[in-house]
Protein backbone atom coordinates (compact mmCIF):
# COMPACT_ATOMS: atom_id res chain seq x y z
CA UNK A 1 0.00 0.00 0.00
CA UNK A 2 1.69 3.53 -0.68
CA UNK A 3 1.54 6.09 1.59
CA UNK A 4 1.33 9.74 1.03
CA UNK A 5 4.40 11.48 -0.47
CA UNK A 6 5.14 14.84 1.04
CA UNK A 7 6.86 15.67 -2.84
CA UNK A 8 3.92 14.13 -4.87
CA UNK A 9 2.97 15.91 -7.66
CA UNK A 10 -0.20 17.57 -6.17
CA UNK A 11 1.31 18.66 -2.79
CA UNK A 12 -0.85 21.50 -1.46
CA UNK A 13 -3.83 21.06 -4.21
CA UNK A 14 -7.31 20.63 -3.68
CA UNK A 15 -8.83 17.96 -5.36
CA UNK A 16 -12.53 17.19 -5.66
CA UNK A 17 -13.66 13.51 -6.51
CA UNK A 18 -17.64 13.04 -7.53
CA UNK A 19 -18.99 9.95 -6.26
CA UNK A 20 -16.05 9.31 -4.56
CA UNK A 21 -16.44 6.81 -1.42
CA UNK A 22 -16.74 3.67 -3.67
CA UNK A 23 -15.78 1.74 -6.35
CA UNK A 24 -13.78 3.96 -9.24
CA UNK A 25 -14.43 7.17 -7.03
CA UNK A 26 -12.40 5.62 -3.83
CA UNK A 27 -9.81 4.52 -6.09
CA UNK A 28 -9.22 8.12 -7.92
CA UNK A 29 -9.47 10.05 -4.28
CA UNK A 30 -6.94 6.99 -3.18
CA UNK A 31 -4.02 7.71 -5.79
CA UNK A 32 -4.70 11.75 -5.96
CA UNK A 33 -4.23 11.57 -1.88
CA UNK A 34 -0.82 9.37 -2.55
CA UNK A 35 -0.09 12.17 -5.05
CA UNK A 36 -0.20 14.87 -2.22
CA UNK A 37 -3.65 16.32 -3.03
CA UNK A 38 -6.08 17.34 -0.60
CA UNK A 39 -8.42 14.98 -1.63
CA UNK A 40 -12.22 16.16 -1.11
CA UNK A 41 -14.80 13.16 -1.40
CA UNK A 42 -18.14 14.56 -2.63
CA UNK A 43 -20.76 11.84 -2.66
CA UNK A 44 -24.77 11.84 -2.23
CA UNK A 45 -24.30 9.37 0.50
CA UNK A 46 -22.72 11.75 3.22
CA UNK A 47 -22.59 8.63 6.04
CA UNK A 48 -20.01 6.87 3.23
CA UNK A 49 -18.22 10.06 2.33
CA UNK A 50 -17.60 10.57 5.91
CA UNK A 51 -16.05 6.96 6.04
CA UNK A 52 -14.12 7.38 2.90
CA UNK A 53 -12.32 10.40 4.11
CA UNK A 54 -12.10 9.07 7.61
CA UNK A 55 -10.14 6.12 6.35
CA UNK A 56 -7.65 7.68 4.16
CA UNK A 57 -6.74 9.91 7.03
CA UNK A 58 -6.30 7.24 9.46
CA UNK A 59 -3.37 6.07 6.70
CA UNK A 60 -1.97 9.72 6.85
CA UNK A 61 -3.61 11.04 4.25
CA UNK A 62 -5.55 14.38 3.58
CA UNK A 63 -9.38 13.79 2.88
CA UNK A 64 -12.27 15.55 3.84
CA UNK A 65 -16.06 14.73 2.92
CA UNK A 66 -18.84 16.27 1.26
CA UNK A 67 -22.22 15.26 0.86
CA UNK A 68 -23.20 16.63 -2.11
CA UNK A 69 -26.00 16.31 -4.96
CA UNK A 70 -24.16 16.83 -8.10
CA UNK A 71 -27.71 17.59 -9.75
CA UNK A 72 -28.49 20.29 -7.45
CA UNK A 73 -27.08 23.80 -8.90
CA UNK A 74 -27.20 25.83 -6.15
CA UNK A 75 -25.86 23.04 -3.75
CA UNK A 76 -22.82 22.46 -6.27
CA UNK A 77 -22.34 26.38 -6.40
CA UNK A 78 -21.87 26.75 -2.57
CA UNK A 79 -19.81 23.83 -1.83
CA UNK A 80 -17.01 25.06 -4.16
CA UNK A 81 -17.07 28.28 -3.22
CA UNK A 82 -16.76 27.41 0.50
CA UNK A 83 -14.31 24.65 -0.87
CA UNK A 84 -11.98 27.92 -2.23
CA UNK A 85 -12.97 29.82 0.26
CA UNK A 86 -11.38 27.22 3.25
CA UNK A 87 -8.51 26.49 1.06
CA UNK A 88 -7.74 29.56 -0.37
CA UNK A 89 -7.76 27.52 -4.00
CA UNK A 90 -9.38 24.38 -6.09
CA UNK A 91 -7.23 22.46 -8.78
CA UNK A 92 -8.95 19.41 -9.79
CA UNK A 93 -12.18 18.18 -10.20
CA UNK A 94 -13.20 14.61 -10.92
CA UNK A 95 -16.59 14.09 -12.16
CA UNK A 96 -17.15 10.85 -11.68
CA UNK A 97 -20.49 10.26 -9.73
CA UNK A 98 -22.95 8.06 -12.38
CA UNK A 99 -25.54 6.00 -12.44
CA UNK A 100 -27.65 4.07 -14.43
CA UNK A 101 -31.44 2.30 -15.05
CA UNK A 102 -31.54 -0.95 -16.79
CA UNK A 103 -34.44 -1.81 -18.81
CA UNK A 104 -35.86 -1.44 -22.14
CA UNK A 105 -37.22 2.00 -23.38
CA UNK A 106 -40.88 1.01 -22.95
CA UNK A 107 -40.00 0.57 -19.46
CA UNK A 108 -38.15 3.50 -18.43
CA UNK A 109 -39.89 6.08 -16.52
CA UNK A 110 -39.81 9.82 -17.67
CA UNK A 111 -38.69 10.92 -14.02
CA UNK A 112 -35.84 7.70 -14.13
CA UNK A 113 -34.70 9.35 -17.37
CA UNK A 114 -34.72 12.63 -15.44
CA UNK A 115 -32.88 11.47 -12.43
CA UNK A 116 -29.76 9.69 -14.62
CA UNK A 117 -29.50 12.64 -17.05
CA UNK A 118 -29.48 14.82 -13.58
CA UNK A 119 -26.94 12.61 -12.79
CA UNK A 120 -24.77 11.62 -15.14
CA UNK A 121 -24.75 14.87 -17.48
CA UNK A 122 -26.56 18.01 -15.73
CA UNK A 123 -24.63 17.16 -12.14
CA UNK A 124 -21.08 17.70 -15.12
CA UNK A 125 -22.40 20.94 -16.46
CA UNK A 126 -22.81 22.24 -12.92
CA UNK A 127 -19.65 20.80 -11.27
CA UNK A 128 -17.51 22.17 -14.20
CA UNK A 129 -19.44 25.27 -14.51
CA UNK A 130 -18.66 26.22 -11.15
CA UNK A 131 -15.66 24.90 -10.37
CA UNK A 132 -14.17 27.57 -13.45
CA UNK A 133 -15.22 30.25 -11.09
CA UNK A 134 -13.59 28.79 -7.99
CA UNK A 135 -10.37 27.60 -10.15
CA UNK A 136 -10.27 31.38 -11.68
CA UNK A 137 -10.85 33.30 -8.14
CA UNK A 138 -8.83 31.37 -6.27
CA UNK A 139 -5.88 31.91 -4.76
CA UNK A 140 -2.96 34.43 -6.60
CA UNK A 141 -0.78 31.46 -6.78
CA UNK A 142 -3.17 29.17 -8.65
CA UNK A 143 -2.70 29.66 -12.57
CA UNK A 144 -4.91 26.65 -13.75
CA UNK A 145 -7.02 23.64 -13.08
CA UNK A 146 -8.08 20.38 -14.15
CA UNK A 147 -11.60 18.91 -15.03
CA UNK A 148 -11.72 15.53 -15.38
CA UNK A 149 -14.74 13.81 -16.96
CA UNK A 150 -15.23 9.51 -16.52
CA UNK A 151 -17.16 8.83 -19.68
CA UNK A 152 -17.47 5.11 -21.02
CA UNK A 153 -17.05 2.45 -23.91
CA UNK A 154 -21.38 3.46 -23.37
CA UNK A 155 -19.93 7.07 -25.18
CA UNK A 156 -18.80 5.14 -28.27
CA UNK A 157 -20.97 2.11 -28.52
CA UNK A 158 -24.34 0.94 -27.82
CA UNK A 159 -26.04 -1.96 -26.62
CA UNK A 160 -29.93 -2.95 -25.32
CA UNK A 161 -31.31 -1.61 -22.33
CA UNK A 162 -29.31 1.34 -21.61
CA UNK A 163 -30.95 4.29 -23.70
CA UNK A 164 -30.36 7.03 -21.05
CA UNK A 165 -26.70 5.84 -19.75
CA UNK A 166 -26.04 5.98 -23.42
CA UNK A 167 -27.16 9.65 -23.72
CA UNK A 168 -25.86 10.74 -20.58
CA UNK A 169 -22.22 9.30 -21.73
CA UNK A 170 -22.01 10.36 -24.91
CA UNK A 171 -23.36 13.75 -23.83
CA UNK A 172 -20.71 13.88 -21.66
CA UNK A 173 -18.32 13.04 -24.18
CA UNK A 174 -19.16 15.99 -26.21
CA UNK A 175 -19.15 18.02 -23.02
CA UNK A 176 -15.90 17.46 -22.40
CA UNK A 177 -14.50 18.25 -25.72
CA UNK A 178 -16.56 21.47 -26.23
CA UNK A 179 -15.04 22.28 -22.56
CA UNK A 180 -11.69 21.42 -23.69
CA UNK A 181 -11.58 24.04 -26.30
CA UNK A 182 -13.42 26.55 -24.71
CA UNK A 183 -11.19 26.82 -21.29
CA UNK A 184 -7.79 26.07 -22.72
CA UNK A 185 -7.26 30.16 -22.61
CA UNK A 186 -8.05 30.18 -18.93
CA UNK A 187 -5.42 27.97 -18.41
CA UNK A 188 -7.90 25.38 -17.11
CA UNK A 189 -6.88 21.76 -18.68
CA UNK A 190 -10.21 19.39 -19.24
CA UNK A 191 -9.43 16.01 -19.91
CA UNK A 192 -12.29 12.58 -20.36
CA UNK A 193 -11.19 9.25 -19.43
CA UNK A 194 -13.28 6.70 -21.76
CA UNK A 195 -13.47 3.89 -19.40
CA UNK A 196 -14.27 0.10 -20.23
CA UNK A 197 -15.89 -2.34 -17.78
CA UNK A 198 -14.67 -2.75 -14.37
CA UNK A 199 -15.03 -4.89 -10.85
CA UNK A 200 -16.93 -2.11 -8.88
CA UNK A 201 -20.44 -2.27 -7.22
CA UNK A 202 -21.76 -0.29 -10.46
CA UNK A 203 -21.37 -3.63 -12.45
CA UNK A 204 -21.01 -6.24 -10.40
CA UNK A 205 -24.23 -5.47 -7.61
CA UNK A 206 -26.40 -5.00 -10.99
CA UNK A 207 -25.22 -8.09 -13.19
CA UNK A 208 -24.09 -10.94 -10.44
CA UNK A 209 -23.97 -13.09 -13.72
CA UNK A 210 -21.12 -11.08 -15.37
CA UNK A 211 -17.53 -12.97 -15.32
CA UNK A 212 -15.24 -10.79 -13.21
CA UNK A 213 -12.47 -12.04 -15.22
CA UNK A 214 -13.06 -10.01 -18.25
CA UNK A 215 -13.68 -6.78 -16.26
CA UNK A 216 -10.71 -4.66 -14.92
CA UNK A 217 -9.12 -3.72 -11.92
CA UNK A 218 -10.60 0.13 -11.35
CA UNK A 219 -7.40 0.86 -10.05
CA UNK A 220 -6.39 0.88 -13.30
CA UNK A 221 -8.08 3.27 -14.93
CA UNK A 222 -7.84 5.51 -11.67
CA UNK A 223 -3.93 5.48 -12.41
CA UNK A 224 -5.00 6.96 -16.05
CA UNK A 225 -6.54 9.53 -14.11
CA UNK A 226 -3.15 10.51 -12.29
CA UNK A 227 -1.20 10.26 -15.60
CA UNK A 228 -3.46 12.82 -17.59
CA UNK A 229 -3.15 15.23 -14.89
CA UNK A 230 0.98 14.60 -14.27
CA UNK A 231 1.02 16.44 -17.79
CA UNK A 232 3.63 19.14 -17.93
CA UNK A 233 1.79 22.70 -17.94
CA UNK A 234 2.32 23.25 -22.27
CA UNK A 235 0.77 19.59 -22.51
CA UNK A 236 -3.33 18.40 -22.53
CA UNK A 237 -4.52 14.89 -23.14
CA UNK A 238 -8.03 15.46 -24.01
CA UNK A 239 -9.41 12.11 -23.85
CA UNK A 240 -7.82 8.51 -23.26
CA UNK A 241 -9.61 4.94 -23.79
CA UNK A 242 -8.53 2.47 -20.65
CA UNK A 243 -9.87 -0.79 -21.52
CA UNK A 244 -9.58 -4.39 -20.23
CA UNK A 245 -8.29 -6.71 -22.21
CA UNK A 246 -11.24 -9.32 -22.37
CA UNK A 247 -13.58 -6.40 -22.83
CA UNK A 248 -17.00 -7.37 -24.18
CA UNK A 249 -18.70 -4.35 -24.92
CA UNK A 250 -15.99 -2.86 -27.02
CA UNK A 251 -14.31 -4.60 -30.50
Amino acid sequence: MNTPSSQGPLQGKVCVVTGGSRGLGACIARVLAEDGGHVVIADIAGERADKAASDLREQGFQASPLALDVGDETSVQAALAALRERHGRLDVVVNNAAIDITVPIDELAGGDWERVVRTNLTGPFFIAKHAVAAMTGGSPKQTAGHIVNIASTASKRAWPNAAAYHATKWGLLGLSHALHAELRPKGIKVSAIVAGGMRTPFLLDRFPDIDPDVLQDPMNVAKAVRFVLQQPDETVIPEVMVLPMRESSWP
